[in-house]
């Protein structure tokens, strides 16, 4: 943070009343006027915060934000409150205290990299002053958090993500782009360090990072064989940048005999190729080793996925053991007989019920039968009453009765006989008849003329 034109400031940065009250001191009894107070804490810490993240930093010092925020020769007079306010409240934490609350393994390193300067405000603390010292630097943490996500993000998207265990070297490249420095670079990994994600450790006086993997909660402690995978990583690297510099050096003596023999110095041309042909046997030679190296470790990955595999069966077999726990063949086999004897008791009873159903029925018959005998004997009784239908047969009035004859008998018997007329002669018959009854009816009809004559 130099000056305040870097920083990105807020619009009422311009009005001078509004600004000639924060840039006051704060009222050492809050209790005073509370909402002033707070008011003008809340300007500034979040001030401050903004200032540290557009410019990606994630530490701040007193000195720093009196560059950043002078404004017309002026600095703000209350800032020293302000970062105690915030100190209290955990929104930023000394350095030193930061790094103290970090596992010890990483103090034999990480103190080594942190400014001495936080150290002064650790005595000054215990020596019962309030004061806070310009140079002091302090940690803001929502920051440090932020940049420690997207330092794990960038990890996991690169080339490294195949590997665990990084060198320093190798993680400030990578992280050049989220933190400004190496400052804020251990920053980070402290959080992280805090937060079980990476592990740093210190072999042959290099400094290296393990990266929890995926899948993982927490990062492992740097092992043997993490170190074994490392030390063939960076083999593979040297190795590699070797081949291609032997391969540079070969071509550059072909193209030293190309030049001596259009010069016509064979004797020149011949020598660079020898010597092109040593290169070429060197890198071949290394090239090899080079593909041997390679093989181990993708027999390591190998390993390791098939070691993944065998958890992952271990732990299908426990659930699976787990699950089966009170599972067993006559334990079955009596829930199959129980379920047959459910099933059978169902189908007695369904039966049962049907046959209660039928018995109804026939109780509907013997009661539809007594209905009907009630009906019979409601018919009215005056029927009774009625003179009997007499059965002996009729006499014809005025004549003498036949005793014992019936009438029907008396009569004479139809004759029958077959008649000897055709169907021609039948139908002429009938048409006389309906000719005969035509002319009958023009007899019985007078006519329009009589019908209307009046009479004299």
């Amino acid at each position: 943070m130099s000056n305040a034109t870097d920083a990105a400031l807020p619009a009422e940065w311009d009005d001078d009343e509004r600004m000639n009250f924060m840039f006051s001191d704060f009222n050492e009894n809050r209790d005073v006027n509370t909402t002033d107070w707070d008011s003008k804490m809340d300007f500034w810490s979040a001030l401050i915060v903004k200032a540290c993240r557009d410019r990606g930093s994630v530490c701040v010092s007193l000195q720093e934000l009196n560059k950043t925020f002078r404004r017309k020769e002026r600095s703000p007079l209350g800032l020293a409150t302000v970062i105690q306010s915030m100190a209290r409240c955990g929104k930023i934490q000394r350095e030193s205290d930061f790094a103290a609350n970090v596992d010890c393994g990483w103090l034999h390193w990480g103190v080594g990299l942190l400014l001495v300067k936080p150290l002064k405000w650790t005595f000054s603390t215990l020596l019962g002053s309030h004061r806070v010292p310009s140079d002091a630097s302090f940690v803001v943490i929502e920051l440090v958090e932020e940049k420690a996500s997207e330092l794990l993000e960038v990890y996991r998207r690169s080339g490294y993500a195949s590997r665990p265990v990084l060198s320093f070297q190798e993680l400030c490249a990578l992280s050049s782009e989220v933190c400004a420095d190496e400052s804020a670079l251990c920053m980070v990994l402290l959080q992280l360090q805090r937060d079980k994600q990476v592990t740093v450790s210190l072999h042959d006086g290099e400094k290296i990072v393990k990266f929890c993997q995926a899948g993982q909660n927490k990062v492992a402690p740097v092992s043997d064989v993490d170190m074994g995978i490392y030390q063939l990583q960076r083999s593979e690297k040297l190795l590699g940048e070797r081949v291609e510099k032997l391969g540079l050096e070969a071509d550059k003596c072909k193209e030293e005999a190309r030049a001596h023999l259009r010069e016509g110095r064979k004797s020149l041309a011949l020598r660079s190729l020898k010597g092109c042909k040593r290169v070429e046997k060197r890198a071949d030679s290394l090239f090899a080793k080079l593909e041997s190296i390679r093989g181990i470790l993708d027999r390591i990955a190998q390993s390791q996925t098939d070691k993944m595999v065998m958890q992952a069966y271990q732990a299908g077999v426990s659930a699976l053991r787990l699950s089966l726990k009170d599972v067993t063949v006559e334990r079955a086999e009596s829930l199959v007989d129980q379920i047959q004897e459910l099933c059978d008791t169902q189908d007695e009873v369904n039966q049962t019920l049907s046959s209660s159903v039928t018995s109804t029925d026939e109780d509907t018959d013997e009661l539809e039968e007594e209905l009907k005998s009630l009906l019979d004997e409601s018919k009215p009784a005056s029927v009774s009453s009625y003179p009997e239908v007499p059965t002996s047969g009729l006499r014809i009035p005025g004549e003498p009765g036949l005793a014992g004859t019936d009438v029907l008998s008396s009569l004479p018997a139809v004759p029958y006989r077959p008649l000897d007329i055709t169907a021609e002669q039948l139908e002429e018959e009938l048409n006389q008849l309906t000719l005969a009854d035509l002319g009958f009816q023009q007899k019985k009809t007078p006519s329009p003329a009589k019908r209307c004559e009046p009479a004299q």
